[in-house]
Formats: C-alpha cells, sequence, structure tokens
C-alpha cells in the first residue's frame, strides 16, 4: 500500500493543520503510548516569521488535536552550536504557549536520564546517546520548510537531529551529515511528520535563506514519504537528497509509492533557489 501524505493550502492558522491530521491517520500512529514529544525546529532565536523556526500555531494545532487523546505532551528541542534552546522557547513564544495549554517544554540537553542505543549498520555512528524519554515517547517532527547548505534541504528527518542532547553538534557534521541523519532515523523514526511550510525558506538555509509565503502543511506517518513529498513540492529531486535517499534504501519508508491527500504537488510547487 502506498504511503499516504496530505498537503493542505491555507492562511496561517489552526485549521489546515487540523485538516492535515485528518487526512492521515495520526491518532493509530501515535497509539500505544503515554507521552508525546513535539520536536520543534529552532535555530538561534529567529522566530517563524523568518522561515527558521517551527510557528507555534502548527504546534498550538497539534497540542488541540493531541488534548482529546491520553497523553502526557512535551514540547522539546535541544541546544546546539547556534542555539541555546531556552533562550529560543522564550523567544518564539513557544514557551507562552505551552504555558497556556499547561504543556512541559524541554531543552534536551539538560534532561539527565540518558540511554545509549545501537545503531546497526550505521553509515557513521555506531551509537548514539539520547533521553531515556525519546526512546519512551511517540515522537512528533514539527519541521521548517527550508533548504540547506550542508544537507539540500531540511525537513522532517533532519529535524530528528535535533534529538541529539550535544550542544556541540559539528562534530557530526565532521562525520559526514547526512550519513548521522540517516543513522538516527533508522534508530529513532519519527509516528508523524508535520511540516510547516506557511512561511518557508529558501536560498542559504537554514538562517541565512529569504521566506517564501508558501500557505502549505505537509502530514504524514511514513518520514521518507512526507520529506520526499516536501522536496518535489520546492521543484527538488529528493533521490538528489543523500539523507533522503539513504533511508528509503533502509526501507524505513518509501519516497517513490505515495498518495497524496489533499491539492496535488503540481498545484502548489514552486521551484526554491539554494544558494
Amino acid at each position: 500500500m502506498p504511503s499516504k501524505v496530505s498537503v493542505v493550502k491555507g492562511k496561517r492558522g489552526l485549521e489546515p493543520v487540523f485538516k492535515a491530521l485528518d487526512l492521515i491517520d495520526y491518532q493509530t500512529a501515535l497509539a500505544g503510548f503515554s507521552k508525546v514529544l513535539i520536536k520543534v525546529n529552532f535555530i538561534t532565536t529567529m522566530t517563524w516569521e523568518t522561515g527558521a523556526t517551527t510557528d507555534p500555531i502548527v504546534v498550538e494545532a497539534l497540542i488541540q488535536k493531541l488534548q482529546s487523546l491520553p497523553v502526557e505532551i512535551f514540547v522539546v528541542e535541544s541546544d546546539a552550536s547556534m542555539t541555546n534552546a531556552d533562550k529560543a522557547f522564550q523567544a518564539t513564544g513557544m514557551a507562552a504557549l505551552c504555558e497556556k495549554y499547561g504543556v512541559k517544554h524541554l531543552n534536551l540537553r539538560h534532561v539527565e536520564d540518558k540511554v545509549k542505543l545501537k545503531v546497526p549498520n550505521g553509515d557513521a555512528l555506531k551509537t548514539l546517546t539520547v533521553p531515556r524519554i525519546v526512546t519512551e515517547s511517540a515522537i512528533i517532527s514539527a519541521a521548517k520548510m527550508k533548504t540547506h547548505v550542508a544537507t539540500k534541504v531540511t525537513l522532517g528527518m533532519k529535524n530528528m537531529f535535533g534529538l541529539l542532547p550535544d550542544k556541540l553538534k559539528f562534530k557530526y557534521h565532521a562525520m559526514g551529515i547526512s550519513k548521522v541523519i540517516v543513522d538516527i532515523n533508522s534508530v529513532l523514526k519519527s509516528h508523524l511528520t508535520v511540516v510547516d511550510g506557511f512561511v518557508a525558506m529558501e536560498g542559504k538555509g537554514p538562517t541565512e535563506g529569504t521566506p517564501v509565503n508558501m500557505n502549505l502543511i505537509v502530514g504524514g506517518t511514513d518520514p521518507v514519504a512526507t520529506d520526499a513529498t516536501c522536496t518535489r513540492i520546492m521543484g527538488l529531486n529528493p533521490v538528489e537528497v543523500s539523507h533522503i535517499r539513504g533511508i528509503h534504501q533502509k526501507a524505513i519508508g518509501d519516497m517513490d509509492d505515495v498518495e497524496i491527500l489533499g491539492v496535488n504537488v503540481e498545484e502548489v510547487k514552486r521551484v526554491f533557489k539554494t544558494k
């Protein structure tokens, strides 16, 4: 059966996110978990309208949907070379949103209870260490639709890189960032991917690009199919994105056998600048 990916066009707000979720079987994807982590994409303290970071309204829609399920919700990010996640939670409005709904937000770097996971047949890593809560929870990758100077695109699977609690993440770039992304996603698969394309970014992403008003939300339970669909919307070929191709080849998801629900890719496609 083909992987189902929802593509919804609409003005920034809750409703396009609700519609994107309702088109896919998101509740089954999260079934059996008592905790759900919403992994946002923060980089420095840039806010959503720059196209650099996850829009709080996307997270608000996710929280509202999850409130009807018997789960505890956490919004999570980790420090990185350019990112102080605690400052970003405040500057982006995400901390205030979490307070409004009584949801905890976590900087994964400061979670002490960690576990080491083996990476079978890893391309760059033999093991990775993450907070235990990451392994015990359903993961929603609430990503941003952006180009990236090192990985061509940064979508749902690149967003999973931020689950690593290390501050100095440049060491992973030295190993080959695309290979590291493949390794992470082969061990920690997101259960649901929701890509924020209300304001996307083209050019020198992830921070120095130009905002693009796409008014889109893309969702799916297959992270490879979801990222491949976003890549096609951006006018790029997912085969040429090495981490998407690599994860597809490991049979973690499918970038080819995809059923689009909502609007067709060709209706919303825009060729993104990559430089």
